[in-house]
């Protein structure tokens, strides 16, 4: 008896990122970074689509008024439609920094999207946090960091979580409704041997569940940044998470074969049982 089951989607992924689940298709899209790649999934069915990227694409979010998505590619953030494959560039965060990429993002209940960007060699600390207005604008919030990944809002909208999974760090900021960040502080700390945080997301009682890199695991933390559970997984490399389903009460997990050597399972899509419900991701406003 597992915890888990493994969704056979026909390839592994180098590194599986950005699961988002998209209400109004009821469907599970996800990206393989390396492998430059999209994926859709409908679990009614268990049909899955993949469409080839011309680069490396980190996540995509619906967008609320129209058709379609806006993604982050290698270096530049775009409108991403799939069908007809049509990309039409909106911002490029750091036109001075071609060794950086963009990594994670998520949508804000008032429709910005939050973008990290890291170095593409994973050290130093050129990596970045960006806000996108509805209007196309990029703004630079926070910097510093060698691997930003998963922003998480509390279902309130007050919180922002973001991690720098290369110093093991989730901090957590106020996030006022005109899009601007405010004290920031260290939620959790990961020393290096219990893996380091990686995407997340935040369930309907706020507790936020975090994908744990090189740790073989999803963990749930209490809003007050305790321990709830954990749940086990076969592979090493976890990289981020989100709930779906008609009710929001399944899970799924990505992970990468990158960093996973011998491992079978490494870079397959999961499905656990999170026993509470996730809230419908933001769309955005633009």
């Amino acid at each position: 008896m597992t915890d888990y089951r493994v969704i056979e989607t026909g390839r592994r992924c180098r590194l599986g990122e950005g699961p988002y689940w998209s209400v109004r298709q009821q469907a599970l899209y996800w990206v393989d970074i390396l492998g430059q790649t999209v994926f859709r999934l409908r679990p009614t069915d268990g049909n899955v689509v993949t469409w080839q990227m011309p680069e490396m694409i980190g996540w995509l979010v619906e967008r609320a008024n129209s058709d379609g998505f806006v993604a982050g590619l290698q270096r530049d953030i775009v409108y991403l439609s799939l069908e007809p494959l049509t990309i039409t560039p909106i911002a490029c965060p750091e036109p001075d920094l071609p060794a950086n990429r963009l990594n994670d993002a998520k949508a804000d209940a008032w429709g910005y999207i939050w973008a990290g960007t890291m170095p593409l060699s994973a050290k130093g600390n050129t990596g970045s946090l960006y806000r996108l207005s509805p209007e196309g604008r990029v703004t630079c919030c926070d910097r510093g960091y060698t691997v930003t990944n998963g922003p998480a809002m509390s279902p309130d909208g007050r919180y922002l979580y973001h991690n720098d999974s290369g110093r093991g760090l989730v901090y957590r900021f106020e996030l006022t409704d005109d899009g601007v960040l405010r004290d920031r502080r260290v939620f959790l700390r990961f020393p290096p041997e219990e893996g380091a945080p990686d995407g997340m997301t935040v369930d309907s009682e706020g507790a936020l569940w975090i994908a744990i890199w090189g740790g073989a695991r999803v963990s749930r933390y209490t809003a007050d940044g305790h321990l709830d559970r954990s749940v086990m997984l076969p592979v090493s490399q976890i990289t981020s998470c989100t709930f779906a389903g008609p009710a929001l009460d399944r899970m799924f997990v990505t992970s990468a074969a990158e960093g996973a050597a011998g491992e079978a399972m490494a870079g397959a899509l999961f499905e656990i049982e999170p026993g509470v419900t996730g809230i419908a991701p933001n769309l955005y406003a633009g």
